[in-house]
């Protein structure tokens, strides 16, 4: 066991050997240094001597088990690291983890050096204010969204390797300000991309409700069955790279609906089994540049999904058949087995919303003659 050793002040200080780390020298070269776990107790006499003694045993003795799960000597960025290697393991999206790696790299970098077990509140809340007021690429500072998914990632990582008493809910993070879009009518945006190169993505998005990533993932040979088409794969981005999964992000989003005819006809037209042929940016950036040369303040590819959920809310559609079409993931669809909601129920809904498209493009073809 460690003895305790009097120091000038009457403190008392005891050193318990922790690990060994290896440190570069002015020459290139590295030598191993040993590292020590101090304690001091500031109680004068024989009894402080016990005391810090007695604080040195008990770490010592449940040191190997600190060491084994990394909990005393690893820093932020190890356990950052490690978190996300747990996540890969678990199958999570490549666009996931790529975005995990992204923050790994750029966000809370005051803290990534800090054993992980030492971090304290204040640590974590003055390395909060350093990133509110980090410059990012093009001048601007991370918005209160951004810092909101940046603190999820962390704070997983304190919850799973950092202090156990870390009150995290301590926490104070900005104000994360809802976003309100002033989204076009269905008729403007059936005006818009008519005959154009997007038209069928962009009616696969605000007719069917799909996602970019479920779009670029359709193809004849795999997504439609007879007069159905169902999500059975989707690319995303990972490092400006097209990946194929067969996994959407969640089971939800693995779903089927009738093809209306007008979309039927233009997937007969397209060359190839891929459905919609275009890298994610092209199809994004095709999307922006037909709004701002008619004059429109544009709204994203992934609006055109609020679209579809406003026009649903408009024809009434009740929230269960609207959550399963557009494959939001709620309570109430987890406690359902899809098949009770399929069949007659859901194919009047579908009359319902065909009929409301199909009518804006009959009347768009009776306006162009």
């Amino acid at each position: 066991m460690a003895t305790a050793r009097k120091l000038p002040s009457g403190s008392w200080n005891c050193k318990v050997y922790s690990r060994t780390e290896k440190i570069k020298l002015p020459d290139g070269t590295t030598k191993d240094k040993r590292i020590y776990k101090s304690f001091t107790c500031d109680i004068p006499g024989p009894k402080g001597k016990r005391t810090c003694e007695a604080m040195a045993a008990e770490w010592a003795a449940d040191k190997e088990r600190l060491v084994s799960n990394s909990e005393e000597v690893m820093t932020l960025g190890e356990a950052t690291d490690k978190y996300i290697e747990s996540r890969v393991a678990l199958g999570r999206s490549p666009s996931t983890i790529q975005g995990y790696r992204y923050i790994r790299q750029t966000a809370f970098q005051d803290l990534m050096d800090k054993q992980v077990s030492r971090i304290t509140i204040r640590d974590i809340q003055a390395a909060l204010e350093v990133e509110m007021r980090r410059k990012l690429r093009k001048g601007t500072i991370p918005s209160p969204k951004r810092i909101k998914n940046e603190w999820l990632l962390i704070s997983s990582v304190l919850h799973r390797y950092g202090n156990k008493n870390l009150d995290l809910d301590q926490i104070e993070l900005p104000q994360v300000n809802d976003r309100f879009v002033a989204l076009p009518t269905a008729e403007t945006v059936f005006h818009l991309v008519k005959g154009t190169e997007i038209e069928l993505p962009v009616l696969l998005a605000a007719w069917l409700s799909f996602s970019m990533s479920e779009i670029l993932g359709l193809t004849k040979s795999k997504s439609i069955n007879g007069d159905y088409i169902s999500i059975r794969e989707v690319v995303v981005n990972v490092s400006g790279k097209p990946i194929r999964k067969s996994m959407a992000k969640n089971p939800t989003r693995n779903r089927t609906h009738r093809i209306p005819p007008y979309i039927k006809n233009l997937i007969d037209q397209v060359s190839g089994d891929v459905i919609v042929p275009l890298s994610s940016r092209a199809l994004y950036e095709k999307w922006i540049a037909i709004q701002r040369n008619a004059g429109m303040e544009p709204i994203t590819f992934h609006d055109l999904r609020h679209l579809n959920a406003s026009v649903m809310a408009m024809l009434r559609i009740p929230d269960k058949y609207a959550q399963e079409r557009g494959g939001w993931k709620t309570d109430q669809i987890m406690k359902r087995v899809y098949t009770q909601t399929f069949p007659e129920e859901r194919v009047r809904v579908d009359d319902i919303i065909d009929g409301y498209f199909d009518s804006i493009m009959q009347h768009e073809m009776q306006h162009k003659k």
